[in-house]
């Protein structure tokens, strides 16, 4: 009697260009991390710290909300807010829809770190670069494709 396996417990071996094409894409993640751990240090900021901040930066968040982006427990959002807190770099405030739930938000300093930390992360500036428009548009449309968002309208 031959074992029993479903679809879903059968692997396929991917093709060539899609191992090819992941390993890729695990290296320009690790490269993006060890670039924002640098910079994050070069600020006094842990790499967390320096992610939060960015989440921030964008808009006031609430923390249950960090924690899901980030894919960790809420009470360690808690500690980097406190941390972001202790350095005028992030405020709570109650969500005005919601007095329930508490917003994180980064103060002017913290948005203005933000954007430093962000104008530090250099390493995939100049192969971009060695695009052209074109070619930068097809690549951020395929990445948004595989993570399943919507296009971006301006092309």
């Amino acid at each position: 009697m031959a074992p029993h396996t479903s679809a879903a417990t059968r692997r396929v071996d991917p093709d060539p260009v899609t191992r090819e094409v992941v390993d890729l894409i695990g290296t320009v993640v690790a490269r993006y991390h060890e670039e924002y751990e640098l910079a994050a240090a070069d600020h006094s900021l842990t790499g967390a710290q320096a992610r939060v901040l960015a989440l921030l930066a964008r808009e006031p968040t609430p923390m249950r909300h960090v924690a899901r982006q980030l894919k960790c427990e809420p009470s360690n959002v808690t500690g980097i807010v406190d941390r972001l807190e202790s350095r005028g770099l992030a405020v709570r405030r109650p969500d005005p829809a919601d007095r329930r739930v508490k917003l994180a938000a980064a103060t002017d300093e913290g948005i203005d770190m933000a954007r430093r930390l962000r104008a530090a992360l250099d390493f995939a500036r100049e192969p971009l670069a060695g695009l052209t428009p074109v070619e930068r548009t097809m690549l951020r449309d395929l990445l948004q494709r595989m993570l399943g968002e919507e296009p971006t309208e301006e092309s």
